[in-house]
């Protein structure tokens, strides 16, 4: 897990997933540094990810007051139950939606959930988060939000993007990225994690891009996607050509073999 500073009040912790055939995944959880610090997202549920120390190096996770679940998925959610822990006075901003799919793996504590809905804003001591529903999402459970004080924007699965390299979903500005790849890599990320955008009415679903374009946030950080300064326009316009986007078709179960046939075979002890 690789630790970056964004602006003067953002820490990202960027891990990535390799996805055959497509790339690397970007896989962000930051650390808004506010008078009461605000983790967003806990990171992968796999083994030796190294969430927490990679928090404990940034800060004291005792001294953490919130943290923001985007949604319940599992890629967003691996050290929660672990931060918790460590984090006694945390508590977690989530939905109705969003807490009653966690509990079905394992029961959150109710007393320290704190729901807040698209639309609703929380103060968290120097700056004010409030709370908007991204134009793409996987889960009716998601929840972005934009910060006051700089006007950044966490989006949570929207604008992801698989890039070509490693190199490429750890960097730290999207100008690193050709603008004519990552408009394709966000296309395709459109068309996997929000299939429903090949199916709805193409007005109606432009028509939920303008609150983003009011909002004009400074900086946008996806969970998937390096951090995008200054890049908001682009970003949106490539958001309102998803619904015309090839779908997306997954590898079949010959492909799935061929694969498997091509890895080398494990040493017997």
């Amino acid at each position: 897990m690789e630790i970056q500073r964004v602006g003067e009040d953002v820490t990202v912790l960027h891990d990535e997933a390799e996805v055959p055939g497509m790339g690397f995944l970007p896989i962000n959880a930051f650390v808004l540094h506010a008078e009461q610090p605000v983790v967003v997202d806990t990171g992968l549920g796999l083994p030796g990810t190294g969430f927490m120390d990679a928090l404990g190096s940034v800060l004291d996770p005792e001294a953490v007051r919130w943290i923001w679940l985007t949604h319940p998925d599992r890629d967003h959610t691996g050290a929660l139950y672990e931060l918790l822990e460590a984090a006694p006075q945390a508590r977690v901003i989530t939905t109705f939606l969003g807490a009653g799919t966690l509990s079905t793996e394992r029961p959150l504590p109710m007393d320290r959930v704190y729901f807040l809905n698209p639309g609703e804003s929380l103060d968290v001591g120097d700056r004010t988060l409030t709370a908007f529903r991204p134009p793409l999402f996987d889960s009716p459970a998601t929840v972005g939000f934009q910060e006051s004080r700089s006007g950044i924007c966490f989006s949570s699965d929207c604008f992801g993007a698989p890039l070509a390299t490693a190199e490429l979903a750890g960097c730290t500005d999207i100008r690193d990225v050709p603008a004519d790849d990552l408009r394709g890599a966000q296309l395709l990320w459109a068309s996997i994690d929000s299939p429903w955008v090949h199916s709805v009415d193409v007005g109606r679903y432009r028509a939920t891009i303008e609150p983003l374009r009011r909002m004009d946030p400074s900086m946008i950080l996806s969970t998937h996607l390096p951090p995008a300064i200054g890049r908001t326009a682009e970003l949106l316009d490539t958001l309102t050509l998803a619904p015309e986007a090839d779908a997306f078709v997954g590898p079949d179960q010959q492909a799935l073999e061929a694969l498997l046939a091509s890895f080398e075979p494990v040493p017997s002890a």
